[in-house]
């Protein structure tokens, strides 16, 4: 069942087209990736699925309803976003900050239920990061924080999430770890949408790819189809070494073209 899609998406900034034509969808249990070049799009085309973004042309469909007609209230529960950098401008510790994922589901002066109690321990368990709960968010490293915002976002339980880039700050392991908790989210009904620069974390684990480059959609479809030497060449300026192990694929970035 499809959650989120986007019809002809088109958006004109200063007489620049960032976004030009571009159809997704998203459906419940995937993972799919948006993958290409510095400046292709990827973060524009996140921010107009969220209805952050103006658009130019086209529209967006959020549950089977135009997302222009879904109230604020209900995006606060049902879709979760992380955006890139993973800014935080409080100085919160890791606690609070986790529990804010909370917030859509909370009426003034409500005391904490259990449920949301649950749903935070759940979210700090799943990214490890349970002996961070009492440091300042501030005091992080960039690769903690990433993976603090991650658990906020989680703690919502949001029917899909959105994250820009969620990878770009951890170290080899705990960029696994991110994208197993991901792909086992996945499994378990969410939709979940991620911008990853590793093209190796992107075949290997996403459900499908959506190829974006200079605006445009280049290609899209399953991990094979898109990244292949063409559109490696054609999108990056590389030659790669594709190949399989394992029974997955992977992708080495081997060198320039030209």
């Amino acid at each position: 069942m499809t959650i989120l899609s986007g019809h002809h998406l088109s958006v004109i900034l200063n007489d620049q087209k960032l976004l030009d034509d571009v159809s997704f969808e998203v459906g419940a249990g995937e993972l799919v990736g948006l993958i290409g070049p510095n400046g292709a799009g990827k973060s524009t085309l996140l921010k107009s699925l969220l209805g952050l973004q103006d658009l130019s042309a086209g529209h967006v469909v959020f549950q089977d309803k135009p997302l222009t007609q879904t109230p604020i209230e209900k995006r606060g529960r049902h879709m979760g976003y992380v955006a890139q950098g993973n800014i935080c401008h409080w100085p919160m510790t890791v606690a609070k900050i986790v529990e804010m994922g909370r917030l859509p589901y909370q009426r003034l002066f409500r005391q904490t239920s259990q449920q949301d109690r649950n749903a935070v321990e759940a979210a700090f368990c799943a990214f490890d990061i349970e002996h961070l709960k009492d440091r300042l968010v501030s005091t992080l490293s960039g690769g903690e924080r990433a993976r603090v915002m991650l658990a906020r976002a989680f703690a919502g339980q949001p029917d899909i999430l959105i994250a820009d880039e969620p990878t770009a700050d951890l170290d080899p392991g705990h960029q696994l770890h991110v994208m197993n908790v991901l792909r086992e989210q996945a499994r378990k009904g969410c939709a979940i949408v991620v911008v990853l620069h590793d093209l190796n974390l992107a075949v290997r684990f996403c459900d499908r790819l959506y190829l974006l480059d200079q605006g445009c959609l280049k290609s899209c479809g399953e991990s094979r189809t898109v990244v292949n030497a063409t559109n490696m060449a054609q999108a990056y300026g590389i030659e790669a070494l594709i190949g399989c192990h394992e029974a997955q694929d992977y992708i080495v970035p081997w060198r320039l073209t030209s």
